[in-house]
């Protein structure tokens, strides 16, 4: 069964159901609702497939995990790939990182916080900050990414409609977010 909570401005999911995609759209019809939110947080699902034969979770799962959450953020803004789709725009990244602190083994139960470190005013240029944890909040894993968007049809750099810079304006930001 999942589990949503969206309140005092968090959009959180834990897996208790399977009955995700219902229980996904209550919590983004409420996030939708909410003028500001301060935390985007959801479960990360550990497959034998993402780790190398001594049990380490190989790296560019990490990277898989926050592509995954980031799609996720941007849909509970507002931003989902359907609009992307219909209005031709998309996002793209010119860096990508990940800083490892602790080891993450099979059967962890993990979560990923995603946050907006640094963006536009016209949300032209973003960067995101994922953080990994463990269920104890452990912090095993940092990815953080730099982007853009581009016009899909024009294939070039391109300002985002309106609907992307509100609602990546009322998205979860970093402590030591900034405008630039």
């Amino acid at each position: 069964m999942l589990v949503n909570h969206h309140t005092a401005g968090q959009y959180f999911i834990s897996r208790k159901d399977a009955n995700f995609a219902s229980l996904r759209e209550k919590c983004l019809s409420a996030t939708q609702s909410q003028s500001l939110m301060n935390e985007f947080k959801m479960p990360v699902a550990l497959r034998w497939a993402d780790f190398d034969p001594n049990f380490h979770l190989r790296h560019s799962v990490y990277y898989d995990f926050a592509a995954t959450a980031r799609v996720e953020f941007l849909s509970a803004m507002g931003i989902s790939t359907r609009l992307m789709i219909q209005q031709h725009f998309g996002p793209i990244l010119f860096r990508e990182e990940a800083i490892f602190r602790r080891e993450v083994r099979p059967g962890d139960n993990l979560f990923i916080n995603v946050l907006i470190t640094k963006m536009r005013r016209d949300a032209s240029r973003f960067s995101f900050r994922h953080e990994l944890s463990r269920e104890d909040g452990t912090l095993c894993a940092t990815m953080n990414v730099d982007g853009a968007w581009i016009d899909t049809q024009l294939r070039k750099l391109a300002t985002p409609p309106a609907i992307v810079a509100e609602g990546m304006g009322n998205a979860p930001k970093s402590d030591d977010f900034e405008w630039v």
